[in-house]
């Protein structure tokens, strides 16, 4: 688990300037305009030898002068909960602000590292201004200029000082399945039907669960950790700060779990947000499982309704034909524990593991059924592949042009290696590196 840093501070003083600087790419959408923040905002950096995430705290601030209190007192206290290091973004240009002030006086309150950041310090006469910021009452202060990254080393050095000791990876880490998918489709539902109590509160209501809850699970002899995540709406309903929170704490359970579940309402069917949150769950390399929930409700049902919801699904993403698909009532307990057993097969798959003679073996066959192509006059060639890592899969293959091999071969090659050894609901990455 990396430590968080977290940016806050008041409307329109370069916050998504600022974070993007930090992730080093255009991410966040820039505005002058009060509440344009209003997404997601959650990425990773590194800094002398570091690895930590970012969160943009974000989101609107209504006109009225009290909600723009209450606005910034709950954006704080969750900005606090959830770091190890606070970075205040102030505007050196109009300098002390009153709601400058009122951030603070949270921020004082809490035992969290705290650095001022005087941000749009472009100048030495800027640079020079910074230092009324100090009223704040903060030691740590730094100007910066996020538009041209003047000052952001020394930030970051500061910063990485404060950061707690990453803890080493337990050997035999009990596995993580976080429970992801759009609101109300009955993740609570599924979560305390396996832990056969209410820890989770079940309602009708979408956006209930708003906090992820993780709850340890002895099935089979195997122990768990199950990961409740809050629903994901679609980013155009995300208008609260506290929604806003939710969705990074589930795009967080996302990048720390070992497989990611998503839970579908087979009466609504599989949107464009399903599709979303299952191809960033593979873009982290997570196991992952389509669980088909509210089957019991689906009419008219035959020998070949799974069938049909299968290619319904897999028509939307072809190229995550890999994941299994499993159907449930959760609210009936019918077939939950189905979840579990493919889970667990998927965690078998992530750890599996092909000796390097086998694999060239298999190389080799598979070149001999179909040929590389040519390219530019040169005979393309792999000579000798190998695995490189399991949890997840990684293969290296060594070839003489590796930036001329066609994207459809390598999705040839990809195919091959699941129809040869498996790897249902995993990932597979594959390196090819020059001879």
């Amino acid at each position: 688990m990396l430590p968080v840093v977290s940016i806050v501070g008041r409307p329109n003083v370069g916050k998504s300037t600022f974070f993007n600087r930090l992730i080093g790419r255009r991410k966040a959408i820039v505005h002058d305009e009060y509440g344009v923040t209003r997404d997601r905002h959650y990425g990773e950096t590194f800094w002398n030898g570091r690895d930590f995430n970012i969160i943009d705290t974000g989101g609107y601030l209504p006109d009225e002068m009290n909600v723009i209190s209450a606005g910034i007192r709950e954006q704080v206290h969750i900005a606090l909960e959830e770091s190890d290091v606070i970075l205040l973004v102030v505007d050196v240009e109009t300098g002390i602000n009153t709601l400058d002030k009122a951030v603070a006086s949270l921020l004082r309150e809490e035992n969290k590292p705290v650095i001022v950041v005087a941000n749009k310090a472009d100048n030495e006469e800027r640079r020079l201004n910074a230092s009324e910021f100090y009223e704040l009452g903060f030691e740590d202060l730094y100007p910066i200029s996020s538009l041209s990254g003047m000052g952001t080393g020394d930030l970051l050095d500061k910063v990485v000082e404060y950061l707690p000791e990453s803890q080493p990876e337990p050997e035999n880490e009990v596995p993580k399945l976080a429970f992801i998918g759009r609101p109300n489709v009955g993740k609570s539902s599924l979560f305390n039907a396996l832990l056969e109590d209410n820890r989770a509160i079940v309602t009708d209501i979408a956006g209930t669960t708003r906090d992820s809850l993780n709850s340890n699970l002895h099935y089979n002899d195997k122990d768990y950790v199950l990961v409740d995540t809050a629903g994901l709406r679609r980013r155009t309903k995300v208008k609260e700060n506290i929604e806003f929170y939710s969705t990074v704490r589930t795009e967080k359970a996302i990048r720390e779990c070992d497989i990611a579940i998503l839970i579908v309402d087979a009466m609504q069917g599989f949107d464009a947000q399903d599709k979303r949150v299952l191809k960033e769950a593979e873009k982290f390399n997570k196991g992952l499982v389509i669980v088909l929930n509210k089957w019991d409700l689906v009419p008219e049902k035959d020998t070949n309704t799974v069938k049909e919801f299968e290619e319904y699904i897999y028509s939307n993403v072809p190229q995550l034909y890999y994941v299994p698909i499993v159907t449930i009532s959760a609210l009936n307990n019918k077939r939950i524990h189905n979840v579990l057993d493919m889970a667990e097969v998927v965690i078998q798959e992530r750890k599996k593991e092909i000796s390097t003679s086998d694999f060239n073996d298999f190389l080799e066959n598979m070149l001999g059924e179909k040929p590389l192509p040519m390219k530019r006059g040169q005979q393309l060639k792999i000579t000798y592949a190998t695995q490189v890592k399991s949890e997840p899969p990684v293969f290296k293959f060594f070839m003489n042009s590796p930036h001329d091999l066609p994207p459809n071969y390598r999705k040839y090659i990809e195919n091959k290696i699941r129809q040869q050894y498996g790897f249902i609901g995993v990932p597979i990455t594959m390196v090819f590196r020059q001879k």
